[in-house]
């Protein structure tokens, strides 16, 4: 079916809802793990449709360089090449392009950077960004935009964001000229009689000034795409202005279409962007964190390293439902992490990520009854 969104409940400025896409429905608000290079780094797919995973976010830029869009797109499209018929949304690269900063050109046309692989020379554009993006086959796909660093002068912000909108315009052209060019629509239409097509979000950027804020975020809705996103965040900003901006633009973004925030946040973060409206939240943070020995629990962090663990016995968080919980103690996580066990990794990040989506499962609740205003914070 093609993609739509219906909000089922409100509480406060808090929304419940459900997207509808060709690969599934997506009940919000929904945090998406990061499966960079189509995969979540140590976790197999079936552990993550264990943890009931409803979407998972893939990175265009680093398919792009390998294995290649044409390789993903003779194979039937993403979810059939990671082997994952749920949901996928995947960003625009301009992201990745945007961290390249000692790699990459820009100029009206677009972006020129080398491959961070093998120093290749490579260039993007909204129509090439958006052609990857099809042919990678995502059920939600993201104009191309230009992500403003920090710090930036109001000058800098002001040009960065104009070229975003341009950019956003001419994304938006080329995909109502080839959005049936993804790999699965010929397929899914002799299936099905009714349209079955990829959704394109906006970005709204700006810096980190609300006037222009609010001004992208204006122009960005008047192009009509099927969701928002709020881009240009998480990139070295304090934690306040990053809530600043959210909460500047948050009013301005339609009410009948889903509101993502890019690249947040923490587990107290996720719930109190809820709590301003927002319907999609990503980031590797429990992914990278779980790698790193760091573990999210319901009485807050564990850094499990530390030699205070080492004859622990209690599993990691006895208010916990995941399978790591359940069978590992403290102990044995430290020792698999103390000796640069693969395994460590993976069972610190089923952990982070069960800890994530336990979040959001109960945050949905809450609003769906009425009592999300009285939701303590979280560990």
């Amino acid at each position: 079916m093609s993609f739509s969104f219906h909000l089922e409940a409100t509480c406060g400025a808090a929304r419940a809802g459900r997207m509808i896409t060709p690969h599934g429905e997506v009940r919000t608000p929904v945090f998406m793990p990061v499966g960079t290079v189509a995969s979540v780094k140590g976790v197999p797919q079936d552990v993550l449709d264990e943890l009931d995973v409803q979407i998972l976010l893939n990175n265009t830029y680093h398919l792009y360089l390998r294995p290649g869009v044409e390789t993903v797109r003779q194979l039937g499209g993403v979810q059939k090449f990671m082997a994952w018929n749920k949901p996928i949304l995947t960003d625009s690269g301009g992201f990745q392009v945007f961290s390249l900063s000692e790699l990459r050109k820009i100029n009206e046309d677009g972006v020129q950077f080398r491959s961070h692989l093998d120093g290749s020379l490579h260039f993007f554009s909204p129509e090439t960004s958006l052609a990857a993006e099809i042919g990678l086959g995502a059920d939600i796909i993201m104009a191309f935009d230009e992500c403003t660093e920090f710090p930036a002068t109001r000058e800098r912000a002001r040009a960065s964001m104009e070229m975003t909108t341009r950019w956003a315009r001419r994304s938006q052209s080329y995909f109502e000229s080839h959005r049936h060019e993804v790999p699965w629509f010929q397929e899914q239409q002799q299936r099905h009689s009714r349209e079955q097509r990829q959704a394109l979000f906006g970005i709204v950027q700006g810096g980190m000034y609300p006037e222009l804020r609010r001004e992208s975020a204006e122009r960005t809705v008047e192009l009509g795409f099927d969701g928002h996103a709020i881009g240009g965040l998480s990139v070295g900003e304090p934690r306040e202005k990053t809530w600043e901006m959210v909460s500047e633009t948050i009013p301005l973004l339609p009410a009948d279409k889903p509101r993502y925030v890019m690249g947040v946040g923490t587990p107290e973060e996720i719930v109190e962007y809820v709590r301003l409206g927002v319907d999609m939240m990503d980031c590797v943070l429990p992914t990278r964190a779980a790698r790193h020995g760091l573990l999210f629990t319901s009485e807050g962090k564990v850094n499990i390293k530390n030699a205070r663990y080492a004859r622990d016995e209690a599993p990691l968080d006895a208010n916990c439902r995941c399978k790591v919980c359940a069978r590992y103690s403290r102990a044995y996580l430290r020792h698999l992490y103390t000796s640069q066990e693969l395994l460590a990794q993976t069972l610190n990040t089923i952990h982070n990520l069960s800890h994530y989506l336990d979040i959001m499962r109960r945050v949905r609740e809450t609003i769906v009854s009425g009592e999300f205003a009285s939701v303590r914070p979280v560990g």
